[in-house]
């Protein structure tokens, strides 16, 4: 083995070693001349399969949303140096949102032709610092093993993110031996000061109106029996921030679904009214927040635990911070809990939480249209929730009606909810779901969207038909890019300019592909269709026909210079 590991190879079979050390079993990625080394590499490794994908963007966010879903790495190659390095900066930067462990690699223009104008040469360092946690460029073929392993630890040490890794045609083509193509990596833990416990504690004895809010940090920590555990110990009712929907499972009594001017109102209300917020593995960032006291309570103490010290009271005063993982901080919590009793303030706030969450779940169901001649979208979504089985996976895009759809869905499995958050890209839910299916193969995947994001990204249907990745996506087809024509509307006497879209027959389409396609044009037919789907053994596109009147202006707030 020594031996095998000590002969001379080349750059490009080092990165491949590299990410096989750290078990790594999809590489997402177009193929370029300036990363041939790579993909020979590739060829003959039988434990990373490839997935060859139609655009690096679309790529870019099948490996996010892999790394979200699976909890590890995902790996996106831009095999072309210049256009192909730059195709990757949506992806990227969606994934720098979603604080996703991504690890992208481009090729690299030769060292001694950079800055000489050459062909495809761009500072390629400069375009990618901006939007990851770290961008590598390596300079010799000696330190491939080094920088890639640094770059894959950075990439999910404390909050986890995007890092971006440059590597030049002669750099892979060098040849050099290793000892090793894996380094460890050792984190110490931090410990939680006991005297910020005792003053949690303080604080939740003096509460009577108390809420947990809890984001990404108990996802990837993998603390949701911790949250569920002190919840239940307190009696104090959970809320997600916005986009983590599936932080516990929706069918825990005292969770209330996603807080914020995109959550339901019941969570809403409960953040708006507490005297004490909990606030663990969450920012408190944009889309939960608007950074206004319109959607969080201005009387609230708040505790804050996140492992970004940049994030404690960033937006909102604190009483006590916490830098630490969410788990060691619970754990921690639990643990001194259980030498002591709290007094329980709450029953009246639990109370009627309960009353009104058993109302507002019960008129979801009633008020949904599913009688339209017209398809409308509450119709849809409880078509939906009645029909997708309870280990379903769902990816959302941006855009009027995936907003519409945040909150309309239970979710019965951690990592099974996964949308743009805070980038708001169109073009993410169908590449995104590909991801996502590979990272939970016997999780069925429904991706939402609107005929404009799908038209964006539907050359990856040939991605989906040629490695077997089975999804379902649901079009919701309104032939416009309804945000924009819900704010002309509202906002601009309805001065409708480029927002109405002609699109082809996308199920039709789907079948040229040699995926299979449906359409439907009421809603009584959605159940046959979706049943039929799961079990077609191919990708599957749904064109539903949807009521292009049924828009709406969430972001209200950036037109009050446009009211009336």
């Amino acid at each position: 083995m020594k031996k095998e590991i000590n002969r001379p190879i080349t750059g490009g079979k080092a990165v491949i070693e590299c990410l096989k050390a750290h078990n790594i079993k999809y590489v997402f990625g177009l193929i370029g001349s300036a990363t041939m080394e790579i993909f020979d590499a590739l060829y003959d490794e039988e434990s990373i399969r490839f997935i060859d994908v139609r655009d690096e963007r679309t790529g870019a966010h099948m490996a996010d949303a892999f790394a979200r879903a699976s909890g590890n790495h995902g790996v996106i190659i831009a095999g072309q140096n210049g256009p192909g390095a730059t195709n990757l900066v949506t992806g990227v930067a969606q994934a720098k949102a979603a604080f996703s462990p991504l690890l992208s690699i481009a090729g690299a223009i030769s060292t001694d032709h950079q800055g000489k104008d050459a062909f495809q040469d761009i500072d390629q360092q400069k375009i990618f610092e901006p939007i990851t946690k770290k961008t590598f460029s390596i300079n010799h073929t000696k330190s491939i093993v080094e920088d890639l392993n640094k770059a894959l630890y950075l990439a999910m040490q404390e909050k986890w993110g995007p890092v971006h890794v440059n590597i030049p045609r002669d750099i892979l083509a060098g040849v050099e031996s290793f000892k090793s193509y894996i380094i460890k990596d050792t984190i110490e833990n931090k410990n939680v000061d006991e005297k910020d416990i005792e003053k949690i504690s303080l604080l939740i004895d003096s509460s009577s109106k108390p809420v947990i809010i809890c984001g990404a940090g108990i996802k990837n920590s993998n603390s949701q029996n911790e949250i569920i555990s002190l919840s239940k110990k307190l009696n104090i009712p959970i809320v997600s921030s916005a986009g983590h929907g599936d932080v516990i499972p929706s069918d825990y009594e005292l969770y209330a679904g996603q807080m914020g001017p995109r959550g339901n109102k019941i969570a809403s209300s409960l953040v708006k009214n507490a005297d004490l917020i909990l606030a663990i593995g969450t920012r408190l960032g944009f889309n939960s927040t608007f950074y206004s006291y319109d959607n969080i309570s201005k009387f609230a103490k708040i505790v804050q635990v996140d492992i970004d010290p940049i994030a404690l009271g960033r937006y909102f005063p604190i009483e006590v911070g916490i830098n630490n993982d969410a788990k060691i901080f619970l754990e921690n919590f639990i643990s001194f809990m259980s030498r002591k009793d709290f007094k329980n303030n709450s029953e009246i706030w639990i109370k009627k939480f309960l009353k009104e969450k058993a109302i507002y779940y019960k008129k979801r169901d009633e008020n949904a249209d599913v009688d339209s001649k017209i398809i409308q979208p509450s119709g849809l979504f409880k078509e939906l929730r009645d029909i997708m089985p309870k280990n379903a996976s769902v990816t959302l895009d941006a855009g009027t009606l995936c907003l519409q759809a945040t909150d309309q869905f239970n979710f019965f499995e951690t990592r099974s909810l996964f949308t743009p958050l805070d980038f708001g890209l169109v073009g993410f839910s169908f590449a995104a779901g590909l991801g996502v299916k590979l990272a939970k193969p016997d999780s069925p995947v429904f991706s939402l969207m609107g005929d404009g994001g799908f038209g964006m990204t539907v050359s990856e249907l040939s991605t989906a038909v040629h490695h077997k990745i089975n999804t379902i996506t649901i079009i919701m087809n309104n032939k416009s890019w309804g945000a924009e024509k819900a704010y002309q509307r509202d906002f601009y006497d309805k001065r409708y300019i480029a927002v109405d879209i002609s699109n082809p027959p996308f199920h039709e389409l789907a079948d040229i592909y040699g995926a299979k396609g449906y359409h439907i044009t009421h809603l009584k037919n959605l159940k046959e269709a979706v049943s039929d789907a799961l079990v077609c053994n191919k990708p599957a596109i749904i064109n539903v026909e949807v009521d292009p009147n049924e828009l709406y202006s969430f972001r209200k707030d950036s037109f009050t210079h446009r009211s009336k």
